[in-house]
């Protein structure tokens, strides 16, 4: 995978991703599409919302339709008729955390399915197979996500079969477009986040993304364990970390040297009625804004701007399913618009003012 590195204002980096169907710059946030669909909107809205790259999840494709369906379709982007780049995790994360169920072996891991109880097997071999028919521009190596918190001893041996398996993910032949991304493991001990970043660099991934934060830490700790992480990880390729977050945690994340993001933050809230503006959260459910006919978001050109917050609330709370929609394309088209100016922070030299300006409407 071709990577530009463009210009760096502190740690703070400005690059070019380069996959076939299209150029991705970075900082970028991925919306998560965790069905083959990013909720309650459609490829033509995230196309004028100028979305440039979704994530599909492993783990919840394979369960359903199932990869029989998934190869007749001829991939995810055929299934979903979505012609720009898609990122898919490993299914790592989801075998660990939604399944009641599972056993895991140095092989891989064998869980019950949330959905109706039948048994499956996902090791480093079975998640590249899936990955190779989702047909994803970007593939996640197969990996062990320890919680929080959690025994040193218990992380010591998810790093080790990290490695491990993104050894034999390394190995496996994908197709000619795919690139590889290895996960940095290491729970919140910077020791183990320098042996597990170094342990995958022998590898030689195509990228490499910081894995294991975003489950409960708090966001400092998060923070220390970026930059334990970071002066490991090769300058010319791109950093990507996962399952991350709020507008603070973005930046914070990109002054501390990250390139890729994704989260479900700002499709989640928009469906609890929580929109994300330049002027801060929103609340929209909220009684003071029954009889306000002033946009949701003034400094921000979506399609959600032509409707008042009177009108969207009450879209929400009479369940119109054009209510979530329009709050969704809210928080999606300013996440969009935040990693836009961010880029522009940092080609113009003026990343430290706009942080300042970030943490003032975004505290935490």
């Amino acid at each position: 995978m071709p990577f530009k590195l463009l210009k760096q204002h502190g740690r703070a980096r400005l690059g070019l991703v380069e996959t076939c169907r299209g150029n991705i710059e970075t900082p970028v946030f991925m919306p998560v599409g965790t069905r083959g669909a990013v909720k309650t909107l459609t490829n033509r809205q995230l196309n004028e919302i100028n979305v440039p790259i979704i994530l599909g999840n492993t783990y919840h494709l394979l369960l359903r339709p199932g990869m029989d369906i998934m190869e007749k379709a001829g991939g995810l982007h055929s299934f979903m008729n979505w012609q720009k780049p898609i990122l898919t995790d490993s299914g790592g994360y989801q075998v660990f955390s939604l399944s009641n169920l599972n056993k895991i072996t140095d092989k891989g891991v064998t869980f019950q399915s949330h959905v109706d109880g039948k048994s499956h097997f996902i090791g480093p071999n079975e998640s590249m197979q899936i990955q190779k028919t989702l047909g994803s521009d970007i593939v996640m190596a197969f990996d062990q996500c320890a919680p929080f918190p959690c025994d040193r001893g218990d992380i010591e041996a998810a790093l080790k079969r990290t490695t491990e398996w993104g050894k034999i993910c390394r190995d496996f032949p994908l197709s000619d477009h795919q690139s590889l991304f290895g996960i940095v493991q290491g729970g919140m001990h910077a020791d183990l986040r320098e042996q597990s970043a170094k342990e995958l660099l022998d590898i030689d991934f195509d990228g490499y993304a910081i894995g294991g934060l975003s489950v409960g830490e708090p966001a400092e700790l998060m923070y220390e364990v970026i930059d334990a992480t970071e002066p490991f990880l090769p300058a010319g390729k791109p950093r990507y970390l996962m399952g991350v977050g709020t507008p603070r945690n973005l930046i914070e994340a990109v002054r501390r040297g990250v390139d890729m993001f994704d989260c479900v933050m700002p499709t989640r809230n928009a469906r609890n009625g929580t929109a994300f503006t330049w002027s801060g959260k929103v609340h929209i459910k909220a009684g003071r804004y029954s009889a306000d006919f002033s946009p949701l978001d003034p400094e921000l050109d979506c399609y959600t701007s032509q409707f008042s917050k009177a009108y969207i609330r009450h879209l929400i709370n009479v369940d119109e399913i054009t209510g979530l929609t329009l709050v969704t394309i809210q928080n999606v088209a300013f996440y969009i618009d935040f990693m836009a100016k961010l880029r522009d922070s940092i080609k113009n030299g003026l990343f430290d003012s706009f942080y300042e300006k970030v943490c003032r409407i975004y505290p935490d």
